[in-house]
């Protein structure tokens, strides 16, 4: 058998699958059941009834007289054998690809149309699809961004948390140190400055005193007094400068007051009672337990009895207060007496002053200006 494979499709017979016989020639058969007939169409056995109308009859036309042109001999056609199936066909069908003119143009056309074979996607459909990827996309940044942020405010919280915990400690340990530092007595207090003989200097003149008050003994310029009925007629501060000056009241200082002959009729001298080696007492503790005034004035030459000084019962008296009614501003007390001094009696003063405003404005009790002054007149 042999089988036309002519690659180029054409319209006719030609470009099917024929059955040919074994020398060169088509096989007759009938297209219904392929059974052989001859070439009169008939099966074997079979013949027309009357063969002479047979003879007289071509193509459905009875023919002329006896002068006809004869008939031209038929000429068998080619049957397509649906049962020949060629080794491109089934290649093809393995291959998942069509063959004849039908499929090649299908394919030529989705060749044409997309380059693939594959149908195109609309316009409409790729933009939401790159649309929904950005979506995808940013979501996913913004999601990276809160985690980010909530991780530093997590950070954060926990520093301010801990800071604050730090400062609620050191806040805590400053107030055991300031609770710690009012029970200090003068006994756990250094004394750093000497009181001056207040009264040895009685009696003379300005330079005279400087000389013998020594510890860098510095005069100021004298101030005049004009009071009437005062003997005092001139003061003049004059500074220990060698002594160990106070952050908050400074260097300790003498004070003289001169007569109109300028001889010193009073003296005086100042300082913070820390410096004298009394600690962050109360007010009341310095003055009734401490003695701090009566000690005081014996340094500065001038005894005075134990009963020379009290303070009042009422703290009123000497305590100031802000208008708030409740914040201790100031604690303020003056003592006077007067004393024999080798016969001679003589009048003495003190002042002991605790100063609120810096420790209320930093909030730290230490920051009290505690200052005693202690004077003797001739």
């Amino acid at each position: 058998m042999v089988q036309n494979n002519n690659p180029e499709p054409r319209d006719s017979v030609e470009a099917e699958d024929i059955i040919i016989g074994e020398e060169g020639v088509f096989e007759e058969v009938d297209l219904a059941d392929e059974t052989p007939v001859d070439d009169e169409g008939f099966e074997a056995g079979e013949s027309l009834g009357d063969e002479a109308a047979f003879d007289n009859f071509y193509a459905g036309r009875p023919l002329g007289g006896a002068d006809a042109a004869p008939v031209p001999d038929a000429v068998p056609l080619g049957v397509v054998r649906e049962a020949a199936v060629t080794r491109a066909d089934e290649k093809a069908a393995r291959s998942g690809k069509g063959r004849g003119r039908h499929a090649r143009h299908a394919s030529n056309l989705a060749a044409d149309e997309g380059g693939s074979g594959k149908s195109d996607v609309p316009e409409y459909m790729r933009k939401s699809r790159r649309m929904r990827r950005i979506l995808i996309v940013i979501i996913i940044l913004l999601i990276a961004i809160l985690a980010a942020l909530a991780y530093f405010g997590t950070q954060l919280y926990e520093e301010a948390t801990s800071s604050a915990v730090q400062q609620a400690l050191t806040t805590e340990q400053e107030t055991d140190a300031i609770a710690a530092d009012d029970a200090t007595d003068s006994a756990t207090t250094a004394k750093v400055t000497t009181v001056p003989d207040l009264v040895g200097i009685l009696g003379l003149t300005q330079d005279e005193a400087v000389e013998k008050l020594q510890h860098g003994a510095q005069a100021a310029e004298p101030r005049a007094v004009n009071e009437e009925g005062n003997p005092i007629k001139s003061e003049v501060r004059v500074a220990l400068t060698a002594e160990p000056a106070d952050s908050r009241t400074g260097t300790p200082t003498v004070y003289l007051g001169l007569d109109a002959d300028g001889k010193i009729i009073q003296a005086g001298y100042s300082t913070s009672t820390s410096s004298l080696g009394y600690g962050s007492l109360s007010f009341k503790d310095a003055v009734v337990t401490e003695n701090i005034i009566e000690k005081t004035l014996a340094e500065a030459g001038i005894s005075v009895p134990e009963d020379a000084v009290t303070l009042p019962e009422d703290p009123a008296e000497y305590t100031s207060v802000d208008t708030d009614g409740k914040t201790t501003t100031k604690e303020y007390c003056s003592f006077t007496g007067e004393v024999d001094i080798d016969g001679v009696p003589h009048t003495w003063s003190a002042v002991l002053s605790y100063d609120y405003a810096m420790a209320n404005a930093s909030d730290n009790l230490a920051d009290t200006v505690r200052t005693i002054f202690v004077y003797v007149n001739a």
